[in-house]
């Protein structure tokens, strides 16, 4: 079986087992005090072109989207998040077990806009007897790419940026799969531009390279108060914390994590050019590592027969949307027996 289920399944990329291998035994101080996380903080702050932003390491994507909302909010706060959101789909709870709710908003392709964002805001606030009464919205979340593999543009992250302002909302973007946004040609967000652009975002290594682990950047040395205390009460602090710098050390040298999340672009931009070939239509225009092609219930029931695939939604009675990720790790061979698969199954429709 073919597996183009997840962008998280492989290990780790060759540079960091080497990395890991060859410090293994190498004394160093625990919790993030050692002079990789040191390393790895100060290339991050360089790549964001942010020198005074306070750098953290946080074992998991939930573990650091739950930490970061929760010491963010007051207790009174809630989340504005896309309704596609990773928050408020696939955490199963995790914000709302910190007794902050999720105000899920209308999205169009998995990305809030700024117009929609600012009248729901004018709407709660206009109601002044009724909105002391309800969760304040006190944070902007973001995805970038979102679930649905899409991009925001750089102006549309500035017109959120101002709506927020506007209502005193910190952003806060997370980027689990932020490699593959940075890579993907038709992106012009930045890291700079996120330093610019949120109060918080964190970088994912688990989908891009790493064995596991997360990096959160507070661009303007912003960090919430006790943070670090915080990650630990949370259940999120390595005691090896070498283990997750030296990973973003490895990744932030020599542009290794951008070039390895361009191979899973390129081999993603493959596999939708055998999709067209084949006349079938997509759900969304994803243009990173994420494909949402639309199939007949009956192509999608032969498909998964020989590849391992995730059911995304359904369409109509007719017809399925599912997902194909590819990831740092895919090669060549294996799009090429994929796209065989494909033009077999599809080819005769």
């Amino acid at each position: 079986m073919l597996s183009f289920a997840s962008d998280y399944i492989e290990g780790a990329h060759p540079s960091i087992l080497d990395a890991l291998a060859k410090t293994n035994l190498v004394p160093q101080p625990g919790y993030g005090e050692d002079e990789y996380c040191r390393r790895a903080a100060e290339k991050i702050r360089a790549a964001c072109r942010a020198p005074d932003a306070d750098v953290f390491f946080i074992s998991g994507g939930t573990q650091t989207n739950r930490i970061v909302i929760s010491a963010m909010l007051g207790t009174v706060d809630g989340v504005l998040s896309p309704a596609t959101g990773h928050i408020n789909g696939h955490e199963g709870g995790a914000i709302e077990s910190t007794g902050h709710k999720v105000l899920a908003l209308p999205h169009r392709d998995g990305k809030l806009d700024a117009a929609a964002v600012r009248s729901y805001l004018a709407d709660f606030y206009a109601d002044r007897e009724g909105y002391p009464h309800m969760v304040r919205p006190g944070m902007l979340y973001l995805t970038h790419p979102t679930e649905y593999g899409t991009l925001y543009a750089k102006d549309e992250l500035t017109a959120l940026r101002q709506v927020a302002g506007e209502y005193d909302l910190p952003v806060f973007l997370d980027g689990a799969r932020l490699g593959y946004a940075l890579a993907t040609p038709s992106s012009d967000v930045t890291l700079e531009d996120l330093a610019r652009l949120t109060d918080c975002f964190s970088i994912g290594g688990t989908k891009v390279g790493a064995l596991l682990g997360e990096a959160v950047v507070f661009p303007r040395g912003n960090a919430p108060k006790h943070f670090f205390t915080y990650i630990k009460q949370q259940g999120a602090l390595l005691a090896k914390g070498r283990v997750l710098g030296l990973q973003f050390d490895t990744l932030f040298t020599d542009g290794l994590y951008q070039k390895i999340a361009a191979g899973a672009v390129r081999q993603a931009d493959r596999i939708r050019a055998a999709l067209g070939e084949l006349g079938v239509p997509s759900a969304v225009p994803s243009p990173t590592n994420q494909i949402f092609p639309v199939l007949s219930n009956e192509d999608a029931a032969a498909l998964a027969q020989e590849v391992i695939y995730t059911f995304w939604e359904k369409a109509d009675e007719g017809h399925a949307v599912i997902r194909l990720c590819t990831s740092w790790a895919t090669t060549d061979e294996k799009v090429d027996a994929l796209i065989a698969v494909l033009r077999r199954i599809l080819g005769g429709r």
